[in-house]
């Protein structure tokens, strides 16, 4: 008798996503269109082909409108992941997200976010210190990826 193991490998979608930090030391925070009070990074898919610094460079100038020439990606950290609930499963087949984190540092003289520089997909930004940022403000499915970001960078434990 044979037996067939059939193994069912979750398919996550590759994200990048930047932690911009300004010359005060605080960190840009950005409200989602049409969901008050739902804050997060700069952040969105990779292309195929693109490498994570291709994306992140992309994903920032798409979503606040600054180029590389208006910030230095420092330092990143990959293999964050969480899955999708099922209500919110991407229609492109992917279970899921896996993230790479970029730190990156603006430079004197940058512009303020422009948050329509292409598809507007926030509605408000605010710069604060990492402690200040919220657990409450990120989706639940979210939260795990969005503590060990903030420990991992900021030595900064989420509170609500």
């Amino acid at each position: 008798m044979h037996f067939v193991q059939i193994v069912c490998m979750a398919k996550y979608r590759p994200n990048v996503a930047a932690l911009m930090i300004n010359s005060s030391g605080r960190l840009l925070v950005c409200e989602r269109m049409n969901q008050d009070g739902a804050w997060q990074f700069p952040q969105g898919g990779m292309d195929k082909g693109e490498t994570p610094l291709e994306s992140l460079y992309r994903e920032v100038e798409e979503e606040v409108g600054w180029s590389p020439e208006h910030y230095e990606a420092i330092e990143y950290i990959d293999g964050y992941r969480y899955d999708f609930p099922a209500e919110k499963q991407d229609k492109k087949g992917f279970d899921g997200q896996q993230q790479t984190y970029f730190i990156c540092q603006l430079k004197k003289g940058a512009p303020k976010p422009n948050l329509k520089a292409h598809v507007q997909e926030f509605q408000d930004y605010k710069w604060i210190r990492p402690k200040q940022f919220q657990r409450k403000w990120i989706p639940e499915f979210k939260r795990a990826v969005y503590e060990s970001v903030m420990w991992d960078f900021f030595d900064v434990e989420l509170k609500d």
